[in-house]
């Protein structure tokens, strides 16, 4: 199992909730003060860094308009990491590709990073989150056949190396040759998230990574069988390759369990503060009519991360959303999960949120690098058949 150490890079030095109506899309840029952003910036760099000095991975990724996420630009963090980091795969999870403007600049910039960090970069593609229809002045109706398309453009724009080619749909050009090319070839690693069943069979029949966040155990080894029954079907193999199945989970590893769930209280900042009404959270046509229909039936499950916001530390270690222990506790508890879900090959571990301190991270990624890495490292190394694991 292949371990990816991540932040959000919150800006979590706001007042109280009740002072504004949403922490996403409509909060006043007034509540933020650029020298204490610039010290964050520093801190998230320095802490990338350290991963990578661990031997660890590292993974980030965009939001924007929001608190939660100080990074409107994938890209040029990729960037720094790829020219700071030596030996770290980079993860951008995601590229939100159907709320860019110009697909085939994605292609540049991903192409770029990858020649930087030779050949160390993992592309990960996501729809984008409906809080984002309004920063990006997108369309709710069709994000993910955009998305969709965005992918294959891009994909082509990568493999297609003998001249320019033209493309006509949502997006139209005249020509397509992108300079350079990628440093992997065909092209790096593709990622998409999944966050219901009906979006993995798409995923599986691609090839492509599945990466599932925070959705707990039974939401979890749902959207992982789907993605193993759709590989089996399109592929002719039961044994879906442990990498191309990710979980990302707050991490969090201590000396003592106190000094765990103390970190994991300021680290709950992530689903606590997310302040949204539900004209953002929720545009008119962002979920196709089906899953709008599942979603208000009596018997349709709450996404875990849902839950979580004011929850103990019990409870999020209970519902699989938080790893928080000392180094044994934590081990044993990514084995429950694991064994639960069926397997999987990668960990995501969002091992800062909120309000919690360089040093307070440092400390957990030392602990977590020195023992729990070593000893999950041959979790996920064979083909996990179709229909393993425990019943949800």
């Amino acid at each position: 199992m292949k371990t990816w150490y991540f932040s959000e890079c919150p800006y979590p030095t706001l007042p109280d909730a009740d002072e504004y109506d949403s922490i996403r899309v409509s909060l006043p840029s007034s509540y933020y003060d650029p020298t204490e952003g610039a010290r964050l910036y520093s801190m998230y760099l320095d802490l990338w860094q350290a991963a990578d000095d661990l031997g660890l991975n590292v993974m980030t990724n965009e939001h924007h308009q929001t608190a939660t996420c100080l990074v409107p630009a994938v890209p040029i963090i990729a960037g720094i990491l790829a020219r700071t980091t030596k030996n770290a795969r980079i993860l951008i999870l995601g590229n939100p590709i159907a709320n860019r403007r110009d697909p085939v600049r994605v292609a540049e910039e991903m192409a770029m990073i990858d020649n930087i960090s030779n050949g160390r970069l993992e592309v990960g593609f996501v729809r984008g989150v409906p809080f984002e229809v309004l920063p990006a002045n997108s369309k709710p109706v069709g994000m993910s056949d955009r998305m969709w398309e965005a992918h294959d453009l891009i994909l082509k724009a990568w493999t297609t190396v003998d001249g320019p080619f033209s493309w006509e749909g949502s997006w139209n050009y005249r020509y397509v040759n992108v300079w350079p090319r990628t440093y992997q070839q065909p092209h790096p690693p593709v990622w998409i998230t999944g966050t219901s069943v009906s979006s993995a069979p798409r995923i599986a029949r691609a090839g492509h990574t599945l990466a599932a966040f925070v959705t707990g155990y039974g939401a979890t080894k749902r959207l992982y069988d789907a993605y193993r029954q759709a590989w089996a079907e399109a592929h002719g193999k039961a044994g879906v390759p442990a990498d191309r199945l990710a979980y990302g989970v707050q991490v969090y590893v201590a000396d003592t369990v106190e000094a765990a769930h103390a970190a994991a209280i300021k680290m709950r900042w992530y689903f606590d503060a997310n302040k949204v009404p539900r004209h953002l959270g929720s545009p008119p046509g962002y979920s196709p009519p089906e899953g709008v229909v599942a979603s208000r039936t009596a018997a349709a499950p709450i996404p875990q991360a849902r839950q979580a916001k004011g929850k103990s530390p019990e409870w999020m270690i209970e519902n699989g959303v938080l790893m928080a222990g000392t180094p044994d506790m934590v081990v044993e508890q990514i084995k429950r999960f694991y064994d639960h879900v069926g397997g999987f090959g990668h960990l995501l571990m969002m091992g800062h949120a909120g309000g919690l301190s360089r040093s307070e991270t440092m400390r957990s990624l030392e602990l977590y690098a020195q023992h729990v890495a070593p000893a999950i490292a041959q979790l996920g190394s064979a083909a996990m058949p179709v229909g393993v694991g425990a019943l949800s």
